[in-house]
């Protein structure tokens, strides 16, 4: 009986891990995202379209797309997806440079290819096939990270497809997160901290010296300034470009300031009534601010720490490096793009096109996203409760 007992208690202690926290924080935030992006974009898809739910609709059938692909790369072997790391790279090349014959045009930016019903963001993809890319890479040259050579490699490599993101598809937010993605999962797996240090210094008195230049090119030659440098002119002074640049700022402020501690209430904003632009996009948390409040834009992040933290949790028990660096990627994916996005619509950052992940209106974005969780699951599948 004992003995019969113990192996039981074998077997328990050998059981694959599920972190159903994970799961549980995904589908709330999609759920949430859901109820948001009806509560901000049907005024406008009533006046537009005729129908009040045409955007939710929409979302919906992404969403669904998006958990269908997460469970399916959720049960396959994560490894199975690192024989894939090469194709994946080439294939982001080959969808931005499609974006140039094929590509579809809205607000003035071309960063859509459209395969049937479905619309695509060659971007979002880049996001997924350069975690993948840069995770099977890293393992591949093990130590040699942390020399130089090595070093300076796994920073340029990302390079290319970040300044094709930037030029052809004009999105320089994306092309700033691969970026991202590729340092922080070169910081984890480089224990040479003084380089990180060295380059971020650079990094920032480069961004300083820029902004320098153009607050002086501004002051004297407004007119020969491109749309970045006159976004930067609004982030510094948006009232002086409040019929311009500064305008969806200076809205989604007021949006946030009106909401008060606890907000107007559920579908209760009138910011998104015309007043804020585009507004189940990129600024859909201003409208969170404004029917929930404080309180409801600080449970948003709340939600979102938690989810990083669980990302931690997972990558620091994954069976092994790769592992470990694909958490580590989506981790970095989904932390920049929050920060990034939060940042801009508290006008802490110049105004960029960045999206809250899972909750504002975006296809590709949300089905692109559910991937990237199905394979941190897919690592959290193999780790065994007993090295837990």
């Amino acid at each position: 009986m004992e003995r019969r007992n113990a192996s039981r208690r074998g077997r328990s202690n050998s059981e694959n891990f599920m972190d159903y926290s994970l799961l549980f924080i995904v589908l709330f935030l999609l759920a949430f995202g859901l109820l948001m992006v009806y509560s901000t974009s049907s005024y406008d898809a009533n006046l537009n379209v005729g129908d009040s739910a045409y955007y939710l609709k929409k979302q919906i059938f992404a969403t669904i797309v998006g958990l269908v692909a997460m469970i399916f790369v959720a049960n396959v072997p994560y490894h199975f997806w690192e024989r894939f790391a090469v194709i994946g790279y080439l294939v982001s090349v080959v969808l931005i440079l499609l974006i140039i014959p094929f590509g579809h045009e809205a607000n003035g930016a071309k960063r859509w290819l459209y395969i049937g019903p479905i619309s695509l963001q060659p971007a979002e993809v880049a996001k997924l096939c350069m975690i993948l890319f840069l995770s099977s890479m890293i393992c591949t040259m093990g130590k040699q990270i942390r020399y130089r050579k090595g070093f300076w490699m796994v920073i340029l490599v990302p390079m290319p497809i970040a300044l094709m993101i930037w030029k052809i598809t004009q999105n320089m937010s994306s092309a700033i997160i691969v970026v991202g993605i590729a340092v922080l999962m070169l910081f984890v797996a480089c224990p040479d901290y003084k380089r990180f240090i060295l380059l971020g210094l650079a990094t920032a008195a480069g961004a300083a010296l820029i902004v320098f230049a153009i607050v002086q090119m501004g002051a004297s030659q407004t007119d020969s300034l491109d749309f970045r440098g006159a976004r930067i002119l609004a982030w510094l002074d948006p009232e002086a470009y409040a019929n311009g640049k500064g305008f969806q700022t200076i809205q989604a402020l007021y949006a946030i300031g009106s909401g008060g501690v606890m907000g107007k209430g559920l579908g209760a904003s009138m910011q998104k009534l015309g007043f804020l632009p585009e507004a189940q996009n990129d600024m859909i948390f201003s409208i969170i601010c404004e029917e929930l409040g404080l309180f409801g834009g600080y449970a948003v992040m709340i939600m979102f720490i938690v989810l990083i933290w669980r990302f931690m949790v997972i990558a620091n028990n994954a069976p092994d490096l790769f592992g470990a660096l694909l958490v580590v990627g989506v981790m970095g994916h989904i932390a920049i793009q929050v920060i990034l996005n939060i940042a801009v619509v508290t006008n802490t950052i110049p105004n960029t096109g960045i999206s809250l992940p899972f909750i504002s209106y975006g296809g590709s974005s949300v089905m692109f996203l559910l991937i990237e969780i199905g394979l941190v699951l897919s690592v959290a599948r193999g780790i065994r409760l007993k090295d837990l």
